[in-house]
């Protein structure tokens, strides 16, 4: 192991923008299969692999939404959560913010319940077991329509205690921010907080949207600010944050080389950029990968690198008396 990936690997951090579903290696996604007698195309876990090339998000989507489909039970989600949080721990990640998606899951005839209760029963092992502390987000498809996420959003309000934000994915292009208005505002009335992924493939205006109509809190992923000199003055004057995820941008081609990423030039420019894995399963690394292979296409040093963990907490919706603490140990992981 190199110096620099030793710093990063202990490097205290927090993840923001990872899709739980996203996590699925296809060894688990084959041991649940078995489990539940579903079958899938794949014969091997080299095939699922070797499928793991794609040229756009609805490429990749694609194999998403079916490797999901093996995802039947409650422990099926404790499972794949519970195999996050031990990669995560791995590369010293202290808290986390993830994002589940359950409409993929509820169309297909698995309860809303199912899905939360399993994914909570991770969180808490993790948080008592691994020192992990931890916030959930629900994210609406916004490749299907209003009325369906206004209905999940109903769906979700008897586990409101346990959900700390709704948030926006799936297929950006020709589904902006401004088509789900009604549903954020009826979200932010029920208490929860509000983040978007907009400026992936989406325009910079997809970003004013998400910003001015939807009012999140952050922006998930946001790579495509760049084009906008205003809005990338409006994003470091408001210190809104960006979870930039580097490995899945390359991955979906929104850039053609890691060293043709952005974060740097927004980073200068005064943004709160921070790093993560999004869908670290499918994108070829889980957050630390995410710093390394960054560093190094990059020319990154130490100091840029604490700087996007710092940012990481600073993001975080955890209360201030954590967030400082969380940020005493970077200060004091660095000076050793």
């Amino acid at each position: 192991m190199s110096t620099l990936e030793a710093f990063v690997r202990g490097l205290p951090k927090a993840e923001l923008h990872l899709h739980i579903e996203g996590s699925f290696e296809p060894e688990l996604m084959f041991e649940i299969a078995r489990r539940n007698g579903v079958s899938i195309r794949f014969d091997t876990v080299e095939e699922v692999r070797a499928a793991y090339a794609f040229h756009d998000l609805q490429s990749f989507l694609d194999i998403y939404y079916e490797g999901a489909g093996v995802l039947l039970h409650e422990q099926d989600f404790h499972d794949l959560t519970w195999a996050y949080l031990q990669r995560a721990h791995a590369d010293a990640v202290r808290h986390v913010e993830i994002f589940f998606d359950p409409q993929t899951h509820t169309d297909r005839g698995v309860a809303f319940a199912t899905v939360i209760d399993g994914i909570w029963r991770a969180l808490e092992r993790g948080r008592t077991e691994l020192g992990i502390s931890h916030r959930l987000i629900l994210c609406f498809l916004r490749h299907l329509s209003a009325d369906a996420a206004m209905a999940t959003l109903e769906q979700a309000l008897p586990h409101k205690e346990r959900i700390v934000a709704v948030g926006l994915d799936s297929s950006e292009v020709g589904h902006p921010p401004s088509k789900f208005r009604a549903v954020f505002d009826r979200a932010r009335a029920e208490g929860f907080l509000t983040v978007a992924h907009a400026g992936e493939e989406g325009p910079p205006d997809y970003i004013w949207q998400a910003l001015d109509q939807l009012r999140v809190e952050r922006i998930d992923h946001g790579v495509r600010a760049i084009e906008d000199d205003d809005l990338v003055k409006r994003l470091a004057a408001e210190r809104i944050p960006l979870t930039v995820c580097p490995l899945s941008n390359t991955a979906l081609k929104v850039f053609d080389d890691l060293a043709d990423h952005t974060l740097v030039a927004l980073h200068r420019r005064g943004v709160v950029v921070t790093l993560h894995s999004d869908d670290p399963a499918y994108f070829g690394g889980y957050v630390g990968e995410n710093y390394v292979q960054t560093a190094r296409a990059l020319n990154l040093d130490r100091r840029t690198l604490a700087d996007f963990a710092r940012n990481s907490f600073r993001a975080s919706f955890l209360p201030k008396e954590q967030r400082d603490a969380y940020l005493a140990e970077i200060d004091a992981y660095v000076a050793g």
